[in-house]
């Protein structure tokens, strides 16, 4: 039997590369630090795109389909500036028989859930409770130690373990960026039928002239609120504070109603190389960049770098000269669809905080000519999430 591949991290990200790998007919084993019934808070990266969906789905029959069947589509979107409607859009029901939807929104322990099952399905090793501690690439191959003082030995590793990979420390790389002043509170509100309007709204007169947005997924919904100069996290992310200002978005909420109160910050980061020297590590989602989710360009963009390196891991896998090769061109390759995703996402930040009074007066000219000319509406409603969504797969 050929030797495994060994993805750290039971994340989307890894779970996609494990499927990817079994795709190719690899023994997988995937090592992740947490217990097996580890409860994940908040619902974290809810927008699956309809690229994403269909990547899964060709690596794993059905598991694009499960996740669109458990998530909702938002059937209008809608862009209000101080209160006033500058942008509605609402698109007809999804026909299922005519294929997986442009997008599915749902919690992503959900996500997660739906992967490992088909992860189990596929034949992967999952070994909970399993940290690794150290990675040790040669020409040949590599070798994993976990906390337990167990090693393992395999062709290549997939580093999924996320903003402090200990794979990315091990390759000798690092982070480097930029990370944004201000930070957002995202508020998950339990609902068994939210309304499915997505709801964007500029300097919300009942959030003190802050940003405002509203997402609705399965079971539920987010209000992501953007914070102001002077703001503090540990005061307004409060469960106290929360439970006072919350309301005035959307209307009186029961305690109990809030399941989770998260505070996240724009951060512009990429590792600068993607691999180590023997080409035996392949970095993939945050343990080689993070990007602010508007666009949901981080978990989208990882899927996509999972099936890639899978690919290169199984190109010229008998010939270590040509597999160095592919491995080498997955690092470039994904560098690159990295800097544009951030790129894309720098361009976001700074339209939703404009660095400038000019930059903030063309955006309030917009809002009062959106009536009269509507492609102005149309720039409000897409300028926070950067380039258009299909770039995500650069």
């Amino acid at each position: 039997m050929p030797d495994p591949v060994i993805v750290v991290g039971a994340g989307p990200v890894g779970l996609c590369a494990a499927l990817a790998l079994r795709a190719h007919d690899v023994p997988v084993v995937l090592l992740e630090a947490d217990p097996v019934d580890r409860h994940r808070t908040g619902s974290r990266a809810l927008y699956v795109h309809g690229k994403s969906l269909a990547l899964l789905e060709s690596i794993s029959q059905g598991a694009g389909s499960e996740l669109a069947a458990r998530g909702v589509l938002w059937n209008v979107r809608r862009t209000l500036y101080r209160g006033k409607q500058v942008y509605e859009k609402e698109f007809p029901p999804h026909d299922p028989a005519s294929g997986l939807p442009p997008f599915t929104s749902l919690r992503q322990s959900e996500t997660e859930h739906v992967l490992l099952d088909a992860c189990e399905r596929a034949g992967v090793d999952v070994r909970w409770n399993h940290p690794v501690t150290e990675v040790v690439t040669h020409p040949g191959g590599v070798t994993v130690a976990t906390a337990d003082g167990v090693t393992w030995s395999g062709s290549h590793v997939v580093g999924a373990d996320g903003a402090r990979s200990t794979v990315r420390r091990c390759t000798g790389t690092s982070l480097n960026g930029t990370a944004a002043e201000g930070f957002h509170v995202v508020v998950d509100v339990a609902d068994s039928t939210p309304d499915l309007a997505r709801v964007m709204h500029y300097e919300h007169p009942a959030a003190e002239g802050r940003g405002v947005l509203i997402v609705p997924y399965a079971n539920g919904f987010q209000v992501d609120v953007q914070s102001r100069a002077g703001d503090s996290a540990d005061v307004i992310a409060s469960r106290q504070e929360v439970r006072r200002w919350l309301p005035a978005l959307i209307g009186p909420t029961p305690t109990e109603r809030i399941t989770a109160i998260s505070v996240y910050r724009f951060l512009q980061l990429i590792a600068d190389d993607f691999t180590d020297p023997h080409h035996r590590i392949l970095l993939v989602g945050e343990a080689a960049h993070l990007f602010p989710p508007f666009g949901a360009r981080g978990m989208n963009s990882g899927f996509v770098d999972a099936q890639a390196a899978a690919d290169a891991i199984t190109t010229g896998r008998h010939s270590p000269a040509a597999n160095a090769e592919a491995v080498a061109a997955f690092a470039t390759t994904r560098h690159a669809a990295a800097e544009a995703n951030s790129a894309a996402a720098g361009a976001a930040l700074r339209h939703l905080r404009p660095p400038t009074a000019a930059a903030r007066l063309r955006r309030g000219a917009a809002a009062r000519l959106a009536s009269v000319v509507p492609r102005f509406g149309e720039w409000l409603e897409h300028a926070p999430y950067g380039t258009r969504l299909s770039e995500v797969r650069h």
